[in-house]
This record gives structure tokens, sequence and C-alpha cells, in this order.
């Protein structure tokens, strides 16, 4: 069973016990290092790595319980089994607490001994296939932050390989809250670009003028404020990439001028009369339809094909719902560690809510809910209640459908069963419940007579 490999730290400063256990524990194959010098084992666990520790209690120098911690702070999946010939209650439970192993009192039976380290083996052997499986799955369903094991995601994980040791042009679209900086990152920093520097600029929240000077630069004097010669972002991005987001909402002005900076891969700075070579991958983003932009004449044809040499789409969160758990998972572990409780988890009631709602925020919105929850969570677990009450409002008119379903109910007692979900809703105003229903008052009067 046991293989030469592993190996095992001997701790104690009577060496006849020392020599006694390295005898044993080599017989059963087993690769054993004694120690006398608690304060040389000390520094020999901060530089090598053992697959069991056996120390003893007390000792001259550093006691065993100094050495468990150290081990614990330095080499957390190694099991450490404390040996002493002066046990107490209190100490075993105080070598328990700080994360021993196992305890054991001398004098003790050798074949004891030498089960309990293989049983500490085998139970380090399974925490490290633990975190070798956890880590597996978080390098199939966690691309650089982006989260999903839906085939939607998988495929966009597959493209971003392809194409991240390539300079050309990409244009990330989808809606609002998708993720499309994230992808952007995970481009630069898994390709040939990611030792230069990823500089992100927001097209939309920068003024026209300012625009131009935050990306290609200025002369000193090209205006009023300009007081020294300032470099562009495009040239500061130099072997990098410059990530533009929401290019939609750039004028057309400015579309032309850009759609030059592509084509001839130099920028002018303002107030200068000569050009500069620039050599960065642009990545734009928006969450805008740019053709039916195009159709409209308000972007330019040109520096759309410009743009999207390689292009990515990126899914709504209602078209993956099976990447919600994970990404309930992944948002409660990143907001929910409080320093008094931690939230573990999310109930099934409310995780089918999550699952069953329409998401028209994607994934920052589903962030912004699970944080919001976690605040105003009483219990280890999200619960129903710690949602918003819009969420739980859909909820119910789809359980007032499967209500119908399962009860077989006519159109009739459905539509009853509607009208009065809508009247509680609207606290008995039936001019309100009217304008929900898309009826008018003397409408819905005559349904309620005749329903």
């Amino acid at each position: 069973m046991v293989k030469k490999t592993y190996r095992i730290l001997v701790v104690d400063d009577d060496l006849e016990m020392c020599g006694l256990l390295s005898d044993v524990l080599g017989q059963e194959g087993f690769s054993t290092l004694t120690i006398s010098q608690s304060l040389e084992a000390s520094k020999t666990i901060k530089k090598e790595e053992f697959d069991v520790i056996v120390t003893d209690l007390r000792m001259t120098g550093l006691k065993g319980l100094d050495l468990l911690e150290e081990a614990k702070r330095v080499a957390p999946l190694t099991p450490v089994i404390i040996i002493t010939a002066f046990g107490t209650i209190e100490s075993a439970i105080q070598a328990m607490k700080m994360g021993a192993y196992d305890y054991i009192t001398k004098p003790f039976q050798m074949d004891e001994f030498v089960l309990t380290v293989k049983k500490a083996l085998e139970n380090r052997l399974l925490k490290k296939e633990v975190v070798r499986l956890r880590k597996e799955v978080e390098s199939r369903y966690h691309f650089h932050h982006l989260i999903g094991k839906s085939p939607a995601m998988q495929s966009i994980y597959d493209l971003i390989e392809r194409i991240a040791d390539s300079t050309s042009n990409v244009l990330i679209t989808g809606e609002s809250g998708t993720g499309k900086e994230l992808v952007a990152r995970a481009i630069h920093y898994n390709g040939i670009t990611k030792e230069g520097p990823f500089i992100p600029i927001n097209c939309a929240a920068i003024p026209e003028t300012l625009l131009e000077s935050e990306l290609f630069g200025y002369k000193r004097g090209a205006f009023t404020d300009a007081k020294t010669d300032k470099k562009g972002l495009m040239v500061e991005a130099a072997e990098g990439t410059i990530f533009l987001d929401e290019v939609a909402e750039m004028s057309s002005l400015f579309q032309a001028k850009l759609l030059r900076v592509i084509e001839e891969r130099e920028v002018r700075p303002l107030g200068d009369t000569n050009s500069y070579a620039i050599d960065v991958r642009i990545i734009s983003a928006s969450n805008r339809d740019i053709k039916n932009l195009i159709h409209e004449g308000r972007f330019r044809e040109d520096l759309y094909f410009r743009m999207k040499v390689i292009d990515i789409e990126l899914p709504p969160l209602r078209e993956r719902r099976e990447d919600i758990p994970l990404l309930v998972d992944h948002f409660i572990n990143q907001f929910g560690k409080k320093p008094n409780r931690k939230i573990s988890g999310v109930s099934e009631k409310a995780l089918k809510i999550l699952m069953n709602y329409s998401w028209p925020g994607n994934v920052r919105e589903l962030e912004n809910i699970i944080q919001r929850a976690i605040a105003l969570c009483r219990h280890e677990v999200i619960l129903p209640e710690d949602l918003p009450s819009s969420m739980l409002r859909v909820q119910d008119d789809e359980s007032l459908l499967e209500k119908g379903l399962h009860k077989k109910y006519t159109l009739d007692q459905l539509e009853k069963e509607y009208i009065k979900n809508v009247l509680i809703e609207a606290g008995g105003n039936k001019s309100k419940a009217a304008e929900i229903l898309g009826l008018d008052r003397k409408t819905l009067y005559r349904k309620i007579e005749e329903l």
C-alpha cells in the first residue's frame, strides 16, 4: 500500500524514541526524517514537504502545539499526530481544536501507531484529491472570472483560447450586464498581449472632445488647459490592449477619426502636425444592435467591419439558466463571508425563484441581488424572503399557472384567480387593477360581476 515516496517527519527530543519510530515506519516503506531539536524542525517544515508529521508534545524549545500551529499555517493539508507521555484531557482537547489529526499517549502499541499514520496519510491524499478536483472544476467552468458550464459559455471559452494569440480586432456584443469587459480581459490576459497594459475606456461616459484627447493625446497649447504634451491612451496601451466599451455611442465625426486610426495604425495628437505609429490590439463592445444603427445611418459600416474582424456574441443569462447555480455560489463565496457568520448557500425555493426569473439585467443584476440578499439574510442560507418582492410576484404568477394546470382550471377559473391576485396587488384599487390588466374600468367591473 505504502510507497517510499511518502515522507514522515518525526520530532522528539528523545533520541531513542526517534530511532524506534524511524525503524518501525521504515519497515512499512515510509521515508522518515527524525529531528530531535524542535527549533530545527520548525525551520524544516517551512522548507520541505511532508505527508505526515509526528511530534512530541513536551520538548525543550518549541512545544508540540507550537509546531502544530506552524504546520497548519505553512502546510494546512499535512496531518499532524501528537504523541506524549504526559497526556491530559485538556491538552488533547486543545490539540484537536488546533487541528491535530490524532493525539496518542505513550506507551502505545506500534501496530496501532502505524495504523494511525496510514489513516492520516489517507486523509491527506483525500484532501489533496478534493483540492485537485475543485481546481479542475474551476478550470472547466471558470475562465478568467467568466463563469459557466453551459454549451454557450464553453463555446466562448474555446473561441477566446483560439483568438488570444492573434492581434486581430475583436467586437463583443451582448445585452448590458452579460460580461463583455470580462471577455475582453480574458482575451488580453490569456494571449500574447498579456505583458502589455489593458486599458478600458467607456465611450458613452466621456464627451466627444475629451474622448479624442484621451485616446489620441494632445500637444501643449492645443487648447486652453493643455499645459503640457500628453500621450493618448492608444499610445499608452502599446503592445497591449485598448478596450472601447459602448462604441455605438460615438458620434459620426469621431467614428471617422477612429476609422482612420484603425486603418493606418497611427494616431495624430490634437494640435500636432505629426502622426505616430501604434502597436495595440483594439477590442470593442456594444449592447446595441449595430446592424440596425448602420441601417439607420447612425454607425459607419466600414468602421463596423474594421472592428469586427472577430466577433463574439454573449448570450443573455435567461438563455443559459444552467449557469445560474454556479454564479450564485460564486457570488455567495465572494460576498457571503461576514465577521461573525458565513452565508453558506441558497435554499431550494429561493434557487427556484432565481432560476425562473427573466434576468433583464443579466449577470450584473444577479450579482446585485445576491449581494442584497446577503445583506438582508438572517439565516445561514438565502431564503425567498431575502429576494426582491418583484421577483416573488413573478414567482407567484408562475405558481398560479402551475396550480391551474394541476387542478385543471377552466379559462374562466384561471381568469378569476388572476384578476383576484391583481386586485390584491393593487390594494383593491380597481382603476390601478384595470391598468395592469389592460382593461377599461367598465370591462373590469363587468368581469368581476360575471366571475
